[in-house]
C-alpha cells in the first residue's frame, strides 16, 4: 500500500504537468528563436542595455554552456546566459535574457522574496537529498520521530519551490513591462515573449506541485503508521 504504487499516484498530477510544461518551453522557445527582433539585439545585449538602464554597471554578463541554463547569480551578481539566448537576436533570447536581468533588478532592489529563496538555499541543499533518506531509515528502523525528522528537512524543498513562484512571476512581469519601456522590442513583438516566459513559468508550478507532492505522500504514510499503532 506504501510502495512504489501510492507514491505514483501521488507523483503523477505533478509528473503531467512537468512533461508538458517542459513541452511548451521547448515549443515556444523553438517557435519564437526564428523570429528576429526588429532592432536586431542579441539576448545578451539586451540584459546589457537593461542593467545598464538601471545604473547595475556591477552585474557581469557571462555566457554559460547547455541548453536554456540561463540563470541570475545573486552571491557573485553575474548574470549567465546559454549560447542560443546570449547570441541570438530573436524574441525568445531577448524575452528569457530580459527575464534574468528581472532577477538581477529584484536582487538590487531588495525583493524580499529573493531574499528569502537566497537564505534557505543552503537549506534546500541539505533537505532536498538527506530529507529522504532519513525519512526512508526510519521507517526501516520503525522510528516514527527519525521519520518526521525527514519530513521536517523536506519541508524546505517545499518552502523553496512555493517561494519561488511569487519571484519568477515577479521576474516575468518585470521583463515585458521593460522590453517596452526601453524600446528593446515593438508592443506587438511581446506575444512571443509571453508565450515564452508562461511556459517557462509552468515548470517552476509543476515544481512546486511535485514537492508538494512528495511531502503530502510522505505524511500520509507516517499518518497511517500512527493510526495503525493505535
Amino acid at each position: 500500500m506504501y510502495g512504489y504504487g501510492m507514491y505514483f499516484l501521488f507523483a503523477l498530477p505533478a509528473l503531467l504537468l512537468g512533461l508538458y510544461a517542459q513541452y511548451k518551453v521547448q515549443n515556444a522557445f523553438e517557435k519564437y528563436s526564428r523570429v528576429r527582433t526588429w532592432r536586431g539585439i542579441t539576448g545578451a545585449q539586451a540584459a546589457r542595455y537593461i542593467l545598464d538602464a538601471f545604473g547595475l554597471y556591477d552585474v557581469r554578463v557571462e555566457e554559460v554552456g547547455g541548453f536554456l541554463t540561463d540563470h541570475y547569480d545573486p552571491m557573485h551578481k553575474v548574470l549567465r546566459l546559454s549560447p542560443q539566448v546570449a547570441r541570438t537576436p530573436s524574441i525568445a533570447a531577448v524575452g528569457v535574457a530580459a527575464h534574468e536581468a528581472g532577477h538581477a533588478l529584484q536582487h538590487a532592489k531588495g525583493y524580499w522574496p529573493l531574499q528569502i529563496r537566497t537564505a534557505v538555499v543552503p537549506s534546500v541543499q541539505v533537505g532536498s537529498w538527506l530529507g529522504p533518506i532519513i525519512f526512508m531509515l526510519g521507517l526501516f528502523v520503525r522510528s516514527t520521530g527519525m521519520a518526521w525528522l525527514g519530513v521536517i528537512l523536506f519541508s524546505a524543498t517545499v518552502i523553496f519551490a512555493l517561494i519561488t513562484l511569487p519571484v519568477e512571476f515577479d521576474a516575468s512581469a518585470r521583463a515585458k513591462r521593460l522590453l517596452v519601456q526601453q524600446g528593446i522590442l515593438a508592443p506587438e513583438e511581446l506575444k512571443g515573449v509571453n508565450e515564452v516566459l508562461n511556459a517557462a513559468a509552468l515548470t517552476y508550478v509543476a515544481a512546486a506541485l511535485q514537492a508538494i507532492s512528495t511531502l503530502l505522500y510522505y505524511v500520509f504514510i507516517l499518518a497511517g503508521l500512527s493510526r495503525s499503532r493505535d
